[in-house]
């Protein structure tokens, strides 16, 4: 094992502790009867939850797509290094699946890394800005005052992170083209200020071209993807015969997806459990049902979209016959934008 191989188990280990507690917390006083005993007691429901599951990652891959049309690449391109970079975020630490698609696949995409990095960021700001919202819609009077001020600030934050990077582009890129020219010319500096400035602007002029309307459907396209993924939690919730109130999942949709953002295993193992859980057991649904629906759902999704990311990824392999360990591309992945 590589130097760099060692520091960075090392650093997975406190992610594995704050995983291991989440789930101990949520787990406990549950008995294996308690577990053996779920059914599925409306089967039509599967149909529900297949549906919704192709349907949510699908619109993913065609909004990335429209994300990318500045670089010409088709929806084949984009939906495989979508789902294999979201695989490799479900398994691999330190976020490794948006890190490969920023620097990996920018040949396959005809993009630069800085390009790439734009849409990837804007992907966020436009999930966590959804996500927030459905939270502030949803949340019960009961919720913690606490929580309550949180999720308005991260939706203010996040509302303004998409108007300055949506409607704000075609006007900070001139001003940031004076700004850069009046930066004092440091021998030292001025290298990897050309270089910033090169990211900058062309993060900026991808946004630019995506336009205004683009970006009204990029935000609609945004809000289709979390109702289907809402339906992901409703329908697993009628399958098993889930006793919680109407408004249950769509909160538990909502704080599961943001559990992300705890430091934790690769694919938020236990702040997930915990996070749809604690937002079931606030609207009704008995604590042992609720952790074990939290389990199965969470293994439903970490099943499903790692195994369609990883068949797309290794059905690309052998077509293009690269046999080089993923891991040894891994520790070759640059450390900035080139």
């Amino acid at each position: 094992m590589s130097a760099s191989s060692k520091r960075n188990l090392v650093k997975t280990i406190p992610g594995l502790l704050v995983s291991a507690f989440f789930l101990w917390y949520t787990f406990k006083g549950i008995s294996f009867s308690q577990i053996r005993a779920l059914r599925f007691t409306h089967p039509a429901w599967i149909a529900g939850v297949l549906a919704f599951t192709c349907a949510s990652y699908t619109l993913r891959c065609v909004r990335w797509t429209r994300m990318m049309r500045s670089t010409r690449a088709g929806f084949g391109v984009c939906a495989r290094v979508l789902m294999t970079s979201l695989a490799a975020n479900n398994i691999l630490p330190f976020r490794i699946g948006d890190i490969m698609r920023v620097f990996t696949y920018s040949g396959d995409l005809g993009a630069s890394p800085s390009v790439i990095l734009s849409t990837v960021i804007l992907e966020k700001l436009l999930d966590i800005f959804i996500l927030v919202l459905l939270f502030v819609v949803f949340m019960g009077p009961g919720v913690n005052p606490h929580s309550r001020v949180v999720a308005e600030s991260l939706l203010g934050i996040s509302t303004v992170g998409l108007l300055v990077m949506l409607l704000g582009a075609r006007t900070l890129e001139p001003l940031l083209r004076k700004l850069f020219a009046y930066l004092p010319a440091n021998p030292t500096l001025a290298p990897k200020l050309q270089k910033i400035e090169h990211w900058v602007l062309l993060a900026l002029d991808c946004i630019r071209q995506i336009g205004i309307l683009g970006s009204l459907l990029l935000l609609v396209q945004s809000a289709v993807i979390w109702v289907c993924e809402g339906m992901i939690f409703v329908s697993s919730a009628r399958l098993i015969g889930l006793a919680v109130d109407r408004i249950g999942p769509w909160q538990g949709v909502s704080v599961a997806n943001l559990s992300y953002l705890i430091p934790s295993s690769p694919g938020a193992i236990g702040t997930f459990e915990w996070a749809v859980k604690t937002s079931l057991v606030s609207h009704g649904a008995l604590k042992p049902q609720s952790a074990l629906f939290s389990l199965a759902l969470h293994a439903w999704l970490l099943i499903s979209v790692t195994g369609a990311g990883g068949l797309i990824f290794l059905i690309h392999r052998i077509r293009i016959h690269n046999h080089t360990p993923l891991l040894e591309e891994i520790e070759t992945l640059p450390t900035e934008l080139p």
